[in-house]
């Protein structure tokens, strides 16, 4: 059995940890980690889990849990980890960071975007960014894995085939995205509050989200050179769910079988990527629960452009669920165990 321990247990990424790894056949949790809730049941803060874990919170200590843990998932707020982690902790344990403190390489386009200074630099290089249908073998190898944001996730899956393969014009892109509340954690914010997000939609973040070093960074690793995109969050009165729309100028006319091909060489042998079928775009409420990403496409050749589609949980393929990928793939474990959930509807 796996040894997890969970530092952040009770946001609602740690949360979804939880319950992802406690039906997981090879995984234990032996830390639930939680500055609010140390020395209280664990269901004092999640009801859901009544009866489920009998097991007290704990607090922050990375030193104490890394000789109890074979693995430390650290779902918690940016900053965190980096001032946490160090060479000692790495060579005891495996860390998956949920945070963004190892996501970008450049560790001054980290500190102007996250306007922190990183505590742990040193420790950046050897990060392995944990988006497993494109950096699998690394993940493989890695003691420390940053796990992906939510919008690179599922914006980076709907357009890295394309990128990668050179047939769109990366100078084009533009990313329009719309994301659950959950998205925004569980902290008490004025403006996630019900009466101030239902009934309505409005963006955000518009040209300074976090996220957008993050994509930018991918889909260049992708195309081999530094790419810029307009990228715009929507935040919609939903609880999960992230619906990407992303749009691209062609560089020569293509046909939709052409187009198809080039996504089914990337994802057709990947369980958690469905491609679906042709003019059927991806909807949240198909992947809500799971670990799942749909992605699609449509040539508009009226203009020229191509619009690339995706739809994920945010929290579990976006977060939780990707996390346990990849500690499925550190320790050798088939990609999918624990994480076979068949979407919820409705």
């Amino acid at each position: 059995m796996i040894k997890v321990g969970i530092i952040g247990s009770t946001g609602y990424a740690g949360q979804e940890l939880v319950r992802i790894l406690l039906r997981h056949p090879q995984a234990e949790i032996v830390w639930y980690g939680s500055r609010s809730y140390a020395d209280q049941k664990y269901s004092q803060a999640f009801g859901n889990m009544f009866q489920l874990t009998e097991e007290n919170c704990r607090g922050e200590d990375l030193k104490e849990l890394a000789g109890q843990a074979d693995v430390i998932f650290t779902a918690t707020p940016q900053g965190l980890c980096s001032s946490l982690l160090n060479e000692q902790i790495l060579s005891q344990t495996k860390v998956v960071d949920l945070s963004a403190d190892f996501r970008i390489q450049d560790v001054a386009r980290y500190e102007e975007w996250y306007g922190i200074t990183h505590q742990s630099p040193q420790l950046i290089p050897e990060a392995v960014y944990g988006l497993c249908e494109i950096n699998r073998e690394k993940v493989k190898k890695a003691r420390l894995i940053a796990n992906p944001g939510c919008f690179p996730t599922c914006s980076v899956l709907a357009v890295y085939p394309l990128a990668r393969e050179g047939v769109i014009d990366m100078d084009s892109v533009i990313i329009d995205a719309k994301s659950g509340t959950s998205g925004a954690g569980r902290g008490a914010k004025a403006a996630n509050l019900y009466c101030e997000v239902n009934e309505n939609i409005k963006a955000y973040g518009v040209t300074t989200h976090r996220h957008t070093p993050e994509i930018e960074d991918q889909l260049g690793y992708a195309c081999g050179k530094e790419v810029k995109i307009n990228f715009t969050p929507h935040l919609v009165p939903m609880n999960r769910g992230i619906l990407v729309t992303a749009y691209a100028t062609l560089k020569k006319s293509c046909s939709y079988e052409e187009l198809k091909e080039i996504y089914d060489q990337y994802y057709g042998n990947e369980y958690f990527v469905r491609v679906l079928p042709r003019d059927l775009p991806p909807e949240t409420r198909w992947v809500e629960g799971s670990n799942f990403a749909d992605v699609n496409f449509r040539i508009d050749a009226r203009t020229g452009r191509v619009i690339m589609m995706g739809a994920i949980d945010n929290l579990v393929k976006g977060a939780a669920g990707q996390a346990v990928q990849n500690m499925n793939l550190l320790f050798g474990l088939p990609e999918n165990m624990g994480l076979e959930m068949v979407p919820l509807f409705p």
